[in-house]
């Protein structure tokens, strides 16, 4: 007879769906290193070890500035195409290790160009890299909602460029409060009327009414979306949240990514728990595996140490997740299977 797998393994297989994982802040640390060290890009640390240390610092450094830091770094020593290549197969090779049934990956293609890499090479190369994987993924193209509109314009006929070719939804990151998607309905309307999925981020250093306002302008789910809580808490706005469950928005929630970046102050305290109980469709994420330097698996395992959630609410968040995932029902019907085998 086996013996009863350690709680630490049984969480690690534990099936998953990784719906919010941006690309460009979940690297191996080793790969990173490499990559700077080949680029001749100064390093913040003289090894990889160190360089993990300095990723684990910033993470727990309570400065959303620090938080971000990394990012420069990272969007650098991916502007090739091998490299963009070999980060999306490790991204998806080490989802499926860490327990993962369905992954979806987001990135902004047209950061790359200031260093050379069209929009498309881009594209196609973190395509490559994911098709190697045996895990079904997509692609979210994002587009960084701080530029013109014309630029998130573009970053919309990009991904419409390669919609039912592995990119698989639309997105809008970057600096939330000052830039609401209003501010970008024309390009939304672009991915709205192809029928391309739209997710955007909303409702994490924005108040609750972005995530109405994203939900509106089509967005079938929302990456965050923390303050939706706020329409619990003050019965005056309860129509936000009653809203977002009637249509049903689903949110992908990052508890400690949140915390890290200051949208939440504890994993404890996150609105996670009361905005799923309160019927809100969500699931938990990483966010950001290198800059918040956590696993989904240890994602798992604080939620059950740090809130009233149980093994079973994890596993329905996952098939929640399944449920809205923007890649084909057959994808979505073998994730929702593993999830039901799971004992």
């Amino acid at each position: 007879m086996e013996p009863h797998p350690t709680f630490p393994d049984r969480l690690r297989r534990l099936p998953k769906v990784l719906l919010h994982e941006h690309l460009d802040g979940g690297l191996r640390v080793g790969t990173l290193y490499e990559l700077l060290h080949e680029r001749g890009i100064a390093l913040p640390a003289p090894d990889a070890a160190s360089l993990a240390l300095w990723f684990d610092a910033n993470a727990h450094a309570g400065s959303l500035v620090k938080y971000l830091e990394g990012f420069a770094l990272t969007v650098e020593a991916m502007s090739s195409p091998a490299a963009m290549e070999r980060v999306a197969f490790e991204a998806a090779e080490d989802a499926r290790e860490d327990g993962a049934v369905l992954a979806e990956f987001r990135i902004a293609p047209l950061l790359f160009e200031s260093h050379g890499v069209p929009g498309e090479a881009a594209v196609e190369a973190l395509l490559s890299g994911l098709a190697k994987s045996s895990l079904p993924t997509g692609l979210i193209v994002c587009a960084m909602r701080h530029l013109p509109v014309a630029e998130t314009e573009r970053a919309a006929r990009l991904a419409l460029r390669y919609q039912g070719r592995g990119v698989v939804a639309f997105d809008l990151a970057g600096a939330e409060f000052g830039h609401p998607p209003s501010e970008h309905a024309s390009a939304l309307k672009l991915v709205r009327d192809a029928g391309l999925g739209m997710t955007l981020h909303a409702g994490e250093a924005d108040a609750a009414e972005r995530v109405v306002e994203a939900a509106r302008l089509g967005a079938r789910r929302i990456g965050h979306g923390v303050h939706l809580v706020d329409g619990l808490r003050d019965p005056a706005r309860r129509a936000l949240v009653d809203e977002i469950i009637e249509r049903g928005v689903h949110l992908e929630v990052c508890p400690t990514s949140n915390v890290h970046t200051g949208a939440a102050k504890s994993v404890a305290t996150h609105p996670i728990t009361a905005l799923w109980r309160a019927g809100v469709s969500l699931s938990y994420h990483t966010d950001n595996r290198l800059m918040s330097f956590l696993t989904h698996t240890e994602e798992a395992a604080t939620l059950l140490a740090e809130t009233p959630l149980v093994e079973e609410d994890l596993l329905a968040m996952a098939a929640e997740a399944a449920r809205h995932s923007f890649l084909p029902s057959a994808a979505r019907e073998q994730a929702l299977a593993a999830i039901a085998a799971w004992n």
